[in-house]
């Protein structure tokens, strides 16, 4: 299947971090605005300093967000952030983009939650009306916080929804943070209406994935590389029809698995889970969302027919209301068909 075919495919992006996909030349420019010293001069040299291929595992890919989260600390920095991540989103031809970070992160400066929230829905509803994408924002908890935060993160999730807030996820860690800690905030954002997505079985394993979706009441699963561990929750995963959000090149970079032919996501596909192609981070992996699919062609033997499998499975997942994803439905099966690729 060609490159082109790859680019011109509608895709979704059901999980990419904000604090890890700035564009290189922004995080310079941000970099000098704050005096934060970066050992790189240029944007080619910021990109090879940033991306985490030589991490140990995930707690070490985890470190380079303490560069990014440093210049992110203002309303104007995030503004610019999300609203360049959706230019970069559509001229891969993403038609849906979900972005989540954790806001309390922000706030180290003084801003409020609210500000901080606000200002990356300025940036991605400017950069959704130049380009038409669509999408909103996924509130991030954090495992290694207290329940506390994550509990109020779920209300501020819960606060936003139908301004642009589409879902709540925790992040982080999973070593020594179950999700079960964390349980009274997925119950605030279920009770609240909001969907719930969990980073679970990637550096733990599927026991993290049981807790997503028991204490975290998780519809859809980050990761799950590690899913492949325990067959019984595979076949939980598939009957449920529970999307996992698959992101190749960053489970390569915490070790999770050794390389693109022996990640499971050909597995799972084979075995009927639906699974989606995402990039996690940008920057911090030194992907974009067209990479990962080629990597998926190149490395696992995905057809073009396959391809957009793992694409609609995204745009079912997506954390709309019934009619808005009905809508972008038929749009997209209208492309696909176009392409030569008509989904049943």
């Amino acid at each position: 299947m060609s490159d082109d075919f790859i680019r011109r495919l509608p895709k979704p992006e059901l999980h990419v971090h904000l604090d890890g996909s700035l564009r290189p030349e922004t995080l310079l420019e941000l970099a000098r605005e704050v005096g934060l010293r970066i050992p790189a001069r240029d944007p080619e040299a910021v990109a090879d300093f940033m991306r985490a291929d030589e991490s140990r595992d995930l707690e070490d890919y985890l470190r380079r967000f303490e560069v990014t989260l440093a210049v992110l600390q203002s309303e104007p920095a995030l503004e610019r952030a999300a609203y360049e991540l959706v230019l970069d989103a559509a001229a891969e031809n993403t038609r849906y983009l979900e972005i989540r970070y954790s806001p309390v992160l922000n706030t180290r400066d003084g801003l409020t939650l609210d500000e901080v929230l606000d200002a990356s829905l300025r940036g991605m509803v400017r950069g959704m009306a130049e380009t038409g994408v669509r999408g909103g924002i996924v509130v991030c908890a954090l495992r290694s916080l207290s329940p506390e935060v994550s509990t109020a993160l779920a209300e501020l999730a819960v606060s936003y929804r139908g301004r642009g807030v589409v879902g709540f996820d925790l992040a982080g860690g999973e070593a020594g943070h179950p999700a079960r800690e964390h349980a009274e905030a997925f119950t605030v954002a279920a009770r609240g209406g909001v969907p719930r997505t969990v980073h679970a079985g990637e550096a733990w394993g599927p026991e993290s994935i049981r807790e997503a979706l028991v204490e975290g009441r998780a519809q859809r699963i980050g990761h799950g590389t590690r899913l492949q561990e325990d067959p019984l929750l595979e076949e939980i995963i598939r009957d449920q029809q529970i999307p996992v959000e698959v992101c190749l090149t960053s489970n390569l970079q915490t070790r999770v698995t050794a390389s693109y032919a022996e990640h499971p996501l050909r597995r799972y596909y084979d075995l009927g889970i639906p699974v989606t192609i995402c990039t996690d981070n940008r920057l911090v992996s030194g992907t974009t969302l067209v990479r990962e699919y080629e990597a998926a062609r190149d490395h696992l033997g995905f057809s073009g027919p396959e391809l957009a499998l793992l694409a609609w499975n995204g745009f079912k997942g997506a954390f709309l209301d019934w009619p808005a994803r009905s809508t972008l439905l038929s749009a997209v099966a209208v492309e696909m068909e176009e392409l030569g690729v008509p989904l049943p």
